[in-house]
């Protein structure tokens, strides 16, 4: 019995040992003391004993000893790994070194620290940044709206324009040194929101001066004199800026644009200075048509050596005026309905100084790392922001507009199928802004995590597509007919838009989360990668031998859970106890993940970044646990709000549903099938048990938007407060105000219904101010009360109609009327000069 309990005692003492990620001294401490258990309690021979110590030693000794550990291991290790090392050019290191890691480090690694994510914290805005939202954006949003811009201007209209430059919307992320806003990453985020719940063209004429553009990049790489030129007049909206990136052969392979600058000297201001000779062709480069100055990125080469460094620098970055010599610019792309401005530029043998670099000369050649490090953190925002405000425009205009939309003789949101829809979109909408939240807070942190942007702009875009889709299904020939009472086909023409730039989502999602991820995120690889590549024995053997142990941890931590259920890992204390099972299943995940993603990268090796439906899988993993886990803190944030827990139920439930479906596929379809079964023998061995939102939770959560209440208004709340005074369109939100009122009426007559006094509320709105007036004439009702149901009738109505036209659809009428205020605005603009 008693050699069973020391065997026994081995076994387990090894296994915790790998479980905590032991050092090997206490390795050495533990097989030591181990062996004199045997010898003392006389449990085996001394000859046995002494063999056990014999093959022990050495081993421990080589381990344990770190420079015989690195002569005898770690340096033909080293050149082993240089061998089958993927190679990356120096545009792919760039990429993947871009911003840095943050809390999307802690789930890739199989142990993350709740701490952090806990103690991140929730955003907030200034005093000023909430009066800039209540006032100034609500007010735009009051001159701008999706009709007339679509239909009318084919842009924001000469008002809306005039406005957001005048009250700072194009110099939100400039200082107040330099005559901006300085406004946080989450006001930034909130403004753009806004303005997508009313127009999409606003949004994105506010948001790209504020994203990836010349003002950022002027902020961190321009000289003080660039600084001191260009940002208060693009803080004052005197210039507009855009940035021209994207060549027809180098869309998403952006690192290969074909656009070159040679450098030569030529004649700048009267005098001979050196500069370069650009070739390029641009094109869905948004704000190019009304732009006054253009970014533009191109391949610098240096064929005569007159910078006196590499023949090809590569990658520059230049600020072009709109009307220096040779600038091609102004005609416009037609996205999609979305009618922002945006359009190609080219330009031939144009000649520019090298003055005109970003960052002056020192910078030629860095264009490369600059707009990586931009799109870092630039991702995070403008795409997440401008797709929750759509989704938040679906969520409650839709919600609203069920509660009072009768079928049957009941709200059409009473039907499971429609609350089934509805459920979606409220969920999602949930999770998104939950994504969306957590990447701001991030940034204003002071970090610059470039995976989990990627995963905000994927899925944000992607559950976007999704609610707004929902949305059309629900309301039917609503969404349909065009016209200035359709809230929602606008934002359903532009969802592709979203979806392909920045990135097209495929590329995303097959190639920078887990292609960036599993290099930046784990803790061991890129370390390995750096220090093989530099010949750096020292920092290599610890990597080395960190990611052996990280491996086997990783392996007995994933094999308990899987025998387990993963019942018993730890959460983190203070957390909402109904929500617990949600943090250990992400830690469980956790674990896979990195188990998986190490199981890979040693079996397909180099070969990983081909594999894009490999990587796609285990990129969603990353990405469900990312979301799942911005849910669990957003509801931490708002101080654990009981009427919310639907949400985050179904929030939570669908992450887990989805990283469930991928982690299957992910061992259904991978390339080593010995892998696969090792992973799933190991993490899975029971299965896992993951499954979508029950019909309880979804009925839950679409009743939650289809009534006022604390939960609905968070939902959707920085959105346009629709009044009907600005747009008719917010009728629906006046007749869904309204509504509540209008049931009491009708449950107090449920009694005189029965009794035949009295018929029952007609679904047909016509008919209701009839009915009214006849309960007011047997007294039942009052007469505030037969005006409130008649205002409630005539708005309800309003909001059920569909737009109709002349067989012309008023094309004549519309265009004179933009003739007519184009005409305006050059009057205003002659007198204003003048």
């Amino acid at each position: 019995m008693f050699l069973s309990i020391w065997i026994g005692a081995l076994v387990a003492g090894a296994f915790l040992l790998t479980f905590h990620q032991a050092r090997m001294a206490l390795w050495t401490v533990g097989i030591a003391a181990w062996i004199a258990a045997g010898w003392f309690f006389g449990l085996a021979s001394a000859g046995a004993l002494a063999i056990m110590a014999a093959v022990a030693a050495p081993i421990l000794l080589l381990l344990t000893i770190t420079p015989l550990r690195r002569a005898v291991l770690s340096r033909p290790a080293m050149a082993g790994f240089r061998k089958i090392m993927p190679r990356m050019s120096a545009t792919e290191q760039a990429a993947v070194e871009a911003g840095n890691v943050w809390w999307d480090a802690e789930l890739f690694a199989g142990r993350p620290d709740w701490k952090r994510l806990l103690a991140t914290p929730a955003p907030t805005l200034t005093p000023e940044e909430q009066s800039f939202l209540d006032v100034e954006t609500e007010h735009l949003c009051d001159l701008a709206n999706d009709w007339d811009s679509t239909s009318v201007w084919q842009d924001l209209s000469p008002e809306a324009w005039t406005y957001a430059k005048d009250k700072g919307f194009l110099g939100m992320i400039i200082p107040k040194a330099y005559g901006g806003r300085g406004f946080s990453a989450y006001a930034h985020s909130q403004v753009i929101q806004k303005l997508s719940t009313r127009c999409s063209a606003a949004a994105v004429s506010v948001m790209v001066p504020n994203s990836l553009g010349p003002a950022e990049l002027l902020l961190h790489y321009g000289t003080e004199a660039q600084k001191d030129h260009y940002l208060p007049r693009l803080a004052r909206g005197e210039e507009i800026p855009c940035f021209a990136l994207t060549n027809p052969y180098a869309g998403s392979d952006a690192a290969s644009i074909t656009d070159t600058g040679v450098v030569c000297k030529g004649m700048w201001k009267g005098e001979e200075v050196l500069g370069f000779r650009i070739s390029w062709r641009k094109r869905y480069i948004t704000l190019a048509p009304v732009a006054t100055v253009l970014g533009l990125a191109f391949r610098a080469i240096d064929p005569d050596g007159l910078l006196g460094g590499e023949a090809e620098p590569g990658i520059t970055c230049v600020l072009i005026p709109r009307d220096h010599p040779g600038v091609n610019i102004g005609r416009r792309h037609w996205p999609l309905n979305a009618v922002f401005q945006n359009g190609p530029t080219t330009g031939d043998d144009v000649f520019v100084p090298m003055e005109m670099v970003i960052g002056g000369r020192d910078q030629v050649g860095g264009g490369w790392r600059m707009l990586m490090e931009c799109l870092a953190a630039g991702r995070a925002i403008s795409l997440p922001s401008s797709n929750v405000g759509m989704s938040k425009l679906a969520v409650g205009m839709v919600g609203a507009y069920v509660a009072i939309r009768r079928q049957f003789n009941q709200p059409i949101g009473a039907f499971e199928g429609v609350q089934e829809a509805l459920a979606r979109m409220a969920g999602h909408v949930y999770a998104t802004d939950a994504v969306r939240r957590l990447a701001a807070a991030a940034l204003d942190q002071g970090e610059k995590p470039s995976v989990v942007s990627a995963i905000a702009k994927y899925h944000v875009t992607e559950r976007a597509r999704i609610v707004v889709n929902d949305g059309m299904d629900v309301i039917g020939g609503k969404g349909v007919c065009m016209g200035p009472g359709n809230f929602l086909a606008r934002a359903y023409q532009q969802i592709p838009v979203a979806i392909t730039v920045e990135g097209a989502n495929i590329m995303t999602r097959t190639l920078i989360i887990y292609g960036q991820g599993a290099i930046r995120c784990h803790p061991y690889v890129l370390t390995l990668m750096r220090t093989a590549g530099a010949g750096e024995i020292k920092p290599f053997d610890a990597a080395l031998f960190g990611y052996v142990g990280f491996l086997f941890r990783n392996m007995a931590r994933a094999l308990t859970f899987g025998l387990t259920g993963g019942a018993f890992i730890g959460t983190p204390g203070g957390v909402a106890p109904q929500l617990k099972p949600y943090y250990r299943a992400t830690t469980r995940f956790s674990t896979l993940l990195a188990l998986a993603s190490d199981l890979s990268m040693a079996t397909v090796g180099g070969a990983l970044k081909r594999k894009g439906a490999l990587t796609g899988r285990l990129g969603d993993i990353l990405s469900q646990l990312f979301i799942l886990t911005s849910v669990l803190k957003r509801f931490e944030d708002e101080g654990r709000p009981v009427e919310d827990l639907p949400f985050v139920h179904w929030a939570a439930q669908d992450a887990l549903a989805r990283a469930g479906a991928a982690w299957r596929s992910l061992l259904a379809n991978h390339p080593n099938r010995a892998a696969a079964l090792f992973l799933k023998l190991i993490g899975t061995p029971f299965g896992l048990r993951t499954s979508e939102p029950d019909d309880r939770c979804a009925a839950a959560v679409a009743g939650l938007i289809q009534r006022h209440g604390p939960a609905r208004d968070r939902l959707v709340a920085g959105s346009w407060s629709a009044r009907i005074e600005v747009d008719p369109i917010a009728a629906t939100i006046v007749a869904f105000d309204l509504h509540p009122q209008v049931e009491a009426i009708e449950r107090r007559l449920k009694e005189a219904v029965r009794a035949g006094r009295i018929g029952r509320a007609p679904q047909n709105l016509t008919l209701l101010n009839d009915w009214a007036a006849d309960a007011e004439g047997q007294g039942l009702i009052t007469a505030e009360e037969r005006a409130l149901v008649a205002r409630f009738a005539a708005h309800a109505d309003m909001a059920i109609q569909v737009d109709d036209f002349a067989p012309d659809f008023d094309i004549a009428a519309g265009l004179a009327r933009r003739e007519a205020a184009l005409a305006e605005a050059a009057k205003t603009t002659k007198k204003k000069a003048a």
